[in-house]
């Protein structure tokens, strides 16, 4: 069936409705559902994506070099010992058309999701008219950022469910010739959070072939991509030709080096693109301290404490292959920390989350709070719970352990 512009919930839901409240941050809506319960035992949290891994040893060292530059004001669009560092690691991980230029097509970024809220509006705006109401696409369930950029640049949201069927990415033969149309830009996640399903080269390919047809934006968030424990995945700019034309990724240090709380990442690709998305930023991001910019520089240029960082994931996915077996539909992602399993014959994912909260000090989300309605009340994410595997094995193995005495 083709994806209409009705696809998209109504904006200005209020909060007491199903779709308000999809608005609202997923960790929030848990913590609230958890409130009227206590623990039977010492709490396991597997609900935050927050890497819990070491941190790598040469952050101290090059902060205390740099730290006298806490007293510059940072330029947008970043040092160019971080964008050369970032672009040569992308020509080196990556099978590019051609080595990015680090001077036009590289900008550093508080992390990747205040990159990706400003990208949506950038979008609206370089873009330029549509036929019809501007619109922006992405995958459901998906990151909120993605909905809080498209909402902020006054663009339909429309939700394209993922789902076992689909191979949980968005399925771009569903998509019309009207939406496609008025779409100013797609977010598509690769690795995909929550499910880690990760784009093949010729998904990247047809979906570059619409952007190109139809103008629009391709943000490709690729923020998980150094974490998987088989196949590397692939990039948006491997297939975005010579010029990166309609494509810009991004990318963090978030995950790939354990540095949830240092917020540095850059955004790639179209250079006309982001030439905008930096007049932009200009004016309204925050910047990037420089010393947490030379942090950066280390860390991409030392793949060491990566494969480190894969080893350790690699032992905790060993664990839950051993422990979860084929239980609640699960299967190996091939790309992120996160598992999403099928508690929809164990009472749905609010009542899965609840009972493995008070009954067995395992804190999981709901799938549904990750998602948002269709508009025919199918919610994509419902009847899954997401665990982030990002404890030390030892805690990874006994949240396992409980959450299946539990369940079954």
């Amino acid at each position: 069936m083709a994806m209409t512009a009705s696809s998209g919930v109504a904006q200005g839901a209020g909060s007491a409705t199903p779709a308000g409240q999809a608005e609202r941050s997923p960790f929030l809506r848990t913590t609230e559902l958890l409130a009227p319960y206590q623990p039977a035992k010492p709490l396991i949290t597997l609900s935050l994506g927050e890497p819990q891994h070491p941190v790598p040893d040469f952050v101290g060292p090059v902060l205390a070099k740099h730290i006298a530059e806490f007293g510059r004001y940072p330029l947008a669009k970043g040092i160019e010992p971080f964008r050369r560092a970032a672009a040569n690691w992308l020509s080196t991980r990556f099978q590019l058309p051609r080595p990015i230029d680090p001077e036009r097509e590289i900008l550093v970024l508080n992390g990747s999701r205040e990159g990706l809220f400003f990208a949506a509006i950038t979008a609206a705006r370089y873009v330029g008219p549509r036929k019809g109401r501007p619109a922006i696409l992405m995958p459901n369930p998906f990151y909120p950022a993605y909905g809080a950029g498209a909402r902020a640049a006054g663009c339909e949201l429309i939700y394209l469910p993922t789902t076992l069927a689909n191979g949980f990415l968005p399925d771009l033969d569903t998509l019309d010739e009207a939406t496609l149309a008025r779409t100013v830009a797609m977010f598509i996640a690769s690795p995909a959070n929550p499910q880690g399903a990760v784009a093949s080269r010729d998904y990247f390919t047809r979906l570059k072939a619409l952007a190109d047809r139809y103008g629009f934006m391709i943000l490709s968030d690729e923020c998980y991509s150094e974490i998987y424990t088989r196949q590397a995945p692939g990039s948006a700019l491997e297939c975005a030709g010579p010029d990166f034309t309609n494509v810009v990724a991004f990318q963090s240090l978030s995950k790939r080096s354990n540095l949830p709380g240092m917020r540095v990442g850059f955004a790639a690709g179209d250079n006309k693109f982001l030439a905008a998305f930096h007049e932009l930023r200009n004016v309204a991001a925050p910047q990037v301290p420089v010393p947490l910019q030379h942090v950066a520089v280390a860390a991409y240029s030392d793949e060491a404490h990566v494969e480190e960082n894969r080893r350790l994931y690699r032992i905790k996915f060993d664990l839950a292959d051993q422990i979860l077996g084929s239980r609640y539909g699960y299967v190996r992602p091939a790309g992120g920390f996160c598992v999403w399993l099928d508690v929809s014959q164990r009472g749905g994912d609010e009542a899965a989350a609840v009972k493995l909260y008070r009954d067995s000090g395992v804190r999981v989300i709901p799938g549904s709070y990750l998602s948002r309605l269709q508009p025919d009340g199918f919610n994509p994410g419902a009847g899954y719970i997401r665990l982030a595997l990002v404890s030390d094995s030892e805690s990874t193995a006994e949240a396992l352990h409980r959450l299946v005495e539990i369940l079954d």
